[in-house]
């Protein structure tokens, strides 16, 4: 083959090497491992689930940073940069230093098939561990078990929220999801449990294989008021804290989480309160819940389950009046699209339906017909159109300045809105 010599053809080589998008599978992963001595001398938290790992993940950073530490992030997928995946002490790893990781790999692997995610997993996986850290996290990708990042023994694990998605490959019930997710699990070491009303399936396993077993709501717990909120874990306690800068309803339920895992590896990473409040105000996750000001107001969210667009549009509800409620949407047609499409059709007056650049993705035209089944008995507008930013400016075009405009559904969608960086909204009314 051509030797790639940037990051764009290393991906490119990646996507041809397998001929499924996804093998769950965890053998082959373990043993181009081994081929590369990968291993951690730092602690490592991982972190699985179905919603809320992104945000997990940026809670723990952001007051692991502010603690003083050196943080490494693997996270995924990225909105529009490959790049976003990897971070080192806040800032995004650049293309060419991780060139020399996907070239160890490619050596390494020697005639082992992997795919896209698995090739990419491990080279960044190198990349921090040759890094000098005090901490790395890992987020697992749609499983746990069979998932790559469980080729690392984690020194913590942390399982969010747990609801029905990717069903074809994990189960068709929250008891067999859950079950995957509990893979991540290891004898011995914390297993954070942050969902409130966990399958049984995931305690089952922690008391299986003795695991430090910490579950929401027993060995930690929040609550708070419209202005403030605390914790309280086995042996430390927070009050008086400021809510997230976050924004949403369920990101208690993942900042608890994250806060149960530090004070799991409280003496190994010993944090401060003040880490901790400043870590909660500073941290950022663009696509969840992302309001951005303007005229109208701007919401980017990567919801694309069920459970993820109800929480969106309890969020929304809870924003205060819009004269009208324009949504962008486009998604993977393999979700549960009427489960989607139910909790926020109610909220949406307009809809601008747009294809995506993967054949996993559903039309624009079929979802049209699928919105028009949600939207039964309510004149409501929609529109297909051929890319993100073409629909989001159909959008613009039609909004007032005292709409808002939500852009939601596959990290495809919100990031094609981000291309040319984060739009700043005027409506026509105002040029």
């Amino acid at each position: 083959m051509n030797v790639p010599r940037t990051l764009n053809d290393w991906l490119a080589h990646c996507e041809q090497l397998h001929p499924k998008t996804i093998d769950m599978t965890l053998d082959r992963v373990i043993a181009v491992r081994d081929r590369l001595g990968l291993h951690f001398e730092t602690p490592v938290i991982t972190v699985a689930g179905t919603n809320g790992k992104g945000s997990t993940c940026a809670v723990l950073e952001a007051i692991a940073l502010q603690a003083g530490y050196r943080v490494g992030l693997y996270s995924k997928p990225h909105l529009v940069h490959f790049e976003e995946r990897c971070r080192m002490g806040g800032q995004s790893i650049e293309a060419a230093e991780l060139l020399p990781h996907f070239e160890a790999v490619e050596a390494a692997r020697d005639g082992i098939t992997l795919t896209y995610f698995e090739f990419t997993t491990l080279a960044i996986m190198r990349a921090l561990s040759q890094a000098t850290l005090d901490l790395v996290i890992l987020e697992v990708g749609l499983g746990g078990r069979l998932d790559a990042v469980n080729a690392i023994d984690a020194d913590c694990a942390v399982i969010t929220s747990i609801a029905l998605d990717h069903t074809d490959f994990l189960g068709p019930d929250r008891e067999s999801i859950g079950r995957e997710k509990a893979g991540i699990l290891r004898t011995g070491k914390p297993a954070i449990v942050s969902d409130p009303q966990p399958p049984q399936s995931v305690l089952d396993r922690a008391l299986e294989i003795g695991a430090d077993l910490r579950v929401s709501g027993r060995d930690f717990r929040f609550a708070g008021d419209r202005q403030q909120w605390g914790w309280s874990g086995r042996a430390r306690r927070y009050s008086g804290l400021a809510y997230p800068s976050l924004r949403g309803a369920n990101q208690l339920l993942n900042a608890a989480g994250a806060l149960a895992a530090l004070e799991a590896l409280h003496e190994r990473l010993p944090i401060s309160a003040q880490a901790v409040r400043n870590g909660l105000a500073t941290v950022e996750l663009p696509g969840r819940f992302q309001t951005v000001a303007g005229q109208p107001t701007l919401v980017l969210d990567v919801g694309h389950n069920p459970q993820a667009v109800a929480a969106l549009a309890l969020n929304l509800d809870q924003m205060g009046f819009f004269p009208r409620t324009h949504a962008v949407f486009g998604v993977m047609q393999d979700k549960d699209l009427a489960g989607v499409l139910a909790p926020i059709a109610p909220l949406v007056d307009a809809w601008y339906l747009c294809d995506l650049p993967t054949p996993r993705a559903a039309t624009a035209q079929a979802l049209e017909g699928l919105v028009r089944t949600a939207t039964a008995g309510r004149e409501v507008a929609a529109s297909c159109h051929s890319t993100p930013g073409v629909a989001l400016a159909a959008a613009v075009a039609a909004a007032d300045p005292a709409d808002r405009i939500v852009v939601f559904g596959s990290f495809y969608t919100v990031g094609g809105v981000l291309q040319d960086g984060l739009p700043r909204l005027g409506a026509k009314h105002l040029s």
